[in-house]
């Protein structure tokens, strides 16, 4: 058993305008986002974490610097956020009335159309987000005494990730709720079973 408190990052200047798609850009947080990371790290501030990982790029990283309490981070690229092609930079307005054929593909089947048209199938997030869950489950899960670990994301991935363990489809990913800094708790079992606990907690 593991229990993972999973955090969307905290929010950046695209999320402030418009809530323009970032994907792989990097940029930085907010003052907002840095107080939002404090305040979960006060939420937090009583967890004992075995390990606190992160996607690799600057918002999810600080976040996680900040909520983990001083811990050290460990990044990793299963935990980037999706590729969204040509939509990067751009709010969704802006890139349906460029092309909305792009959008309904990505509605439809999001599993097999590539966000943007460019960019990543949301199968393939699933499987690299679930390969890097599967390995920190071996890593750290214990049935005797469940540990803790935080991972600090992206909203793409966190609610991709979460629908297809919860079975959903993977369509229907934007019902799940991840607010930047938002605290998700699910525990995984032995079987890479997720049992969903807590949805976005600020």
């Amino acid at each position: 058993m593991l229990h993972v408190y999973l955090l969307r990052h905290g929010q950046t200047r695209w999320n402030a305008e418009g809530n323009k798609y970032c994907g792989r850009t990097d940029i930085p947080l907010t003052p907002i986002g840095i107080q939002q990371a404090y305040r979960a790290q006060e939420l937090l501030k009583e967890l004992e974490l075995e390990k606190v990982y992160a996607s690799p790029l600057e918002r999810a990283r600080h976040t996680a610097e900040i909520a983990g309490n001083g811990k050290p981070v460990t990044t990793d690229p299963r935990l980037i956020e999706v590729d969204f092609g040509t939509w990067e930079g751009k709010t969704r307005a802006e890139f349906i009335a460029e092309n909305p054929a792009l959008w309904d593909a990505w509605n439809r089947d999001p599993a097999t159309a590539r966000a943007g048209g460019t960019g990543e199938t949301a199968l393939k997030v699933v499987r690299r987000v679930d390969d890097f869950f599967r390995e920190a489950l071996k890593r750290h899960g214990d049935e005797q005494q469940p540990k803790n670990i935080l991972v600090a994301g992206h909203n793409g991935i966190n609610r991709l990730y979460l629908a297809w363990k919860l079975g959903m489809h993977l369509k229907d990913y934007r019902r799940l709720v991840q607010e930047n800094a938002a605290i998700t708790l699910f525990s995984l079992d032995r079987n890479a079973e997720l049992t969903l606990k807590m949805l976005n907690r600020k």
